[in-house]
């Protein structure tokens, strides 16, 4: 499995975003996943099936220390005890001793992140998290974040074909951190995009392929979520082809400006860069 390295961490290019699956489904996604291939695993506290997840890993017989599990503590426990506690009742659910990495769901301007991370370093040398990270972080975050620690290994945000976020993936990169890309289809909108299509056909594949191949190809790790289990297939297919220059360059204009191809719109995010 292809891996991006970054600060001591070594995270699987591919994972399987589990926002919006719950109960048996999120069991069985995570359990048909890591059976097909896939080593990582994304979730959330406010995703409400760590419980689920950590079931469908047992489930699905793979060792531990193979599978890179992430989860995130929300924006209204990031004080030092409540992100303590949110670590610890996420372990709980997921009955598991530790997690791979542990991020900032979302930024929360009302409790000091000097504090946050604070409190993520204290439970990384506990040995609740391998590694910590944030997500849904702008330029200017990022840029307070590798301040106060050196220790961050991804920032997690939505990124797409339709979506430009040059500035906070430069300054990520700047950092020495990985970029995670949530809802790297676009919620289905690539499926259907007649240039990825066109190109998808000149390799044997499906435009949602191109689309998820265009961003590992820039070193970028994706996170699709899927309740079938044939598209986990279809989504972990994507290292037997490569795009030429010209397919990037053209993918790479479907970028929509000020933002407008944005499909997570919340009324607590940040004021993004673009």
């Amino acid at each position: 499995m292809q891996t991006v390295e970054a600060n001591g961490a070594r995270i699987p290019i591919i994972g399987l975003g589990t926002w919006q699956l719950t109960g048996d489904t999120a069991a069985r996604m995570v359990r048909e996943a890591l059976r097909i291939g896939y080593r990582h695993v994304d979730t959330a506290a406010m995703y409400g099936n760590e419980a689920d997840v950590g079931e469908g890993i047992r489930a699905a017989g793979v060792p531990r220390d193979e599978v890179f599990l992430t989860t995130k503590v929300w924006l209204d426990d990031l004080g030092a005890r409540d992100f303590r506690r949110s670590v610890e009742q996420s372990l709980k659910r997921l009955k598991l001793p530790y997690v791979d990495l542990i991020l900032i769901h979302w930024p929360n301007p009302r409790v000091p992140l000097s504090e946050t991370i604070a409190a993520m370093a204290e439970v990384k040398r506990d040995g609740l998290a391998r590694h910590i990270g944030v997500s849904n972080f702008t330029v200017a975050l990022v840029e307070q974040a590798t301040e106060l620690s050196n220790e961050l290994v991804t920032n997690q945000i939505e990124l797409h074909p339709y979506l430009d976020a040059g500035k906070v993936i430069a300054t990520c990169r700047r950092h020495g951190l990985s970029v995670t890309a949530y809802c790297p289809i676009a919620r289905g909108s690539a499926v259907g995009d007649r240039i990825m299509g066109r190109i998808g056909e000149a390799h044997g594949k499906t435009a949602a392929q191109v689309c998820l191949r265009y961003l590992v190809q820039q070193g970028i790790i994706v996170i699709p979520r899927t309740s079938k289990v044939e598209r986990l297939r279809e989504n972990f297919s994507i290292f037997d082809f490569s795009l030429s220059p010209a397919d990037m360059e053209e993918i790479g204009e479907l970028a929509k400006p000020k933002g407008r191809g944005r499909v997570v719109n919340l009324a607590w995010a940040p004021e993004w860069d673009t």
